[in-house]
Formats: C-alpha cells, sequence, structure tokens
C-alpha cells in the first residue's frame, strides 16, 4: 500500500513521531493507522527503557491554578538538559502533568511510593468488603485486580491520562522521552485545595 504524506500527518499529529518514524510505522503496519500507532507506542515504550537510567537534573517548576484560585498545583518535572527543558514539547507536558494532578488528585507518584502500612490498610479493607465463603486463589486474584485500581486511582503514573483515556500518564511521558530523545520524571508534585473550614 502507497504511504501518503496525509496519512503521515495524521499519524504525526496523533502521535508526535517524527516524520519518518511515522512513515515506517506505517509501512510496517500496511497503512492500518491504528496498528501504526501502536507500533510508535511500543517502539516510545523502549526507548524510554533504554533512558532510564540517565540522570535528569535539569527542568522546570509548573505551577497550574484552577476554579478561581481556589485550587493549585506546583510539580517538578525533569530532563537532561536545559536546551528541552525550554522547548514547547517539554514545557506542555509539565502543564498537562499539572492539569492531571488538578483534576485526579492524586497521592503518590508510582506505586512503590505507596507506604506499607497505607497498602496494608486497603488490601485488609479490601479483603473485609469480599466477605467469607470463596476459595483462596479467588480471593487473591479478585485482590490483585482491585489493587492494580487502587493504584490507578491513587498513583499519578498509573492513571488515565485526562486528555486521552486510553493512555496512561506513564504512556504519555515515555511518548515524549521518545520525541525528545532524553529521560524525563516527574520530581514530586502538591495540590493545594482551599478548604471552607
Amino acid at each position: 500500500m502507497a504511504i501518503g504524506v496525509e496519512m503521515i500527518k495524521d499519524l504525526r499529529q496523533r502521535t508526535g513521531a517524527g516524520v519518518l518514524d511515522c512513515k515506517k510505522a506505517l509501512e510496517e503496519a500496511d497503512g492500518d493507522m491504528e496498528e501504526a500507532v501502536e507500533l510508535l507506542r511500543k517502539k516510545g515504550l523502549a526507548i524510554a527503557a533504554g533512558k532510564a537510567d540517565r540522570e535528569a537534573n535539569e527542568g522546570l517548576v509548573e505551577s497550574y491554578i484552577h476554579g478561581g484560585g481556589k485550587l493549585g498545583v506546583l510539580l517538578e518535572l525533569n530532563c537532561e538538559t536545559d536546551f528541552v527543558a525550554r522547548t514547547e514539547d517539554f514545557r506542555e507536558l509539565a502543564h498537562d502533568l499539572a492539569m492531571q494532578v488538578a483534576a485526579t488528585s492524586p497521592r503518590y507518584l508510582t506505586p512503590e511510593d505507596v507506604p506499607p502500612e497505607v497498602l496494608e490498610r486497603e488490601q485488609q479493607w479490601q479483603r473485609e468488603q469480599l466477605g467469607e465463603g470463596k476459595p483462596e486463589e479467588i480471593i487473591e486474584r479478585i485482590l490483585e485486580g482491585k489493587l492494580r485500581r487502587y493504584y490507578e486511582e491513587v498513583c499519578l503514573l498509573e492513571q488515565s491520562f485526562i486528555k486521552d483515556e486510553d493512555s496512561t500518564v506513564r504512556d504519555l511521558i515515555s511518548s515524549k522521552i521518545a520525541k525528545l530523545g532524553e529521560n524525563i520524571k516527574v520530581r514530586r508534585f502538591a495540590r493545594f485545595e482551599l478548604r471552607g473550614d
């Protein structure tokens, strides 16, 4: 199948990948747009994994204020060089992530950041909700699924991205790593909300 300029342009807009990468993905997928998107996503994850150990000490602190000043977020996003930190793509990512924190109120960055006592309490509560009478292996499988959903709710990187429910925040960051060619990490974030106490 002949890969047209419009197809490449469409794929590029959807993924942010480079022109040559889009063309190669479309050729490999025989013009199937969804398959090409998936190929680029997998490639982005592979690129991101290869850069994960590189130092990310540059970056910026992004602020996001919502609701007429009643809700605010500060988020530190790091990359490897000051050059990338000043790009529009990096700034847009920082803004999107701060907006994500404002909208979803995550408590932790990753599942590894959830304190053991909090995790234990959550598991105990979920176990109590299941009741008794089910075989232990069934209970463990159910608990595993509930724990995964808990992480998707409270951990920023595991959440569905608010602008694209089919991607997680981790996927979004991986795609930017692939596009910008540098390791990118959320270092920390804080969410402030005015309370009428």
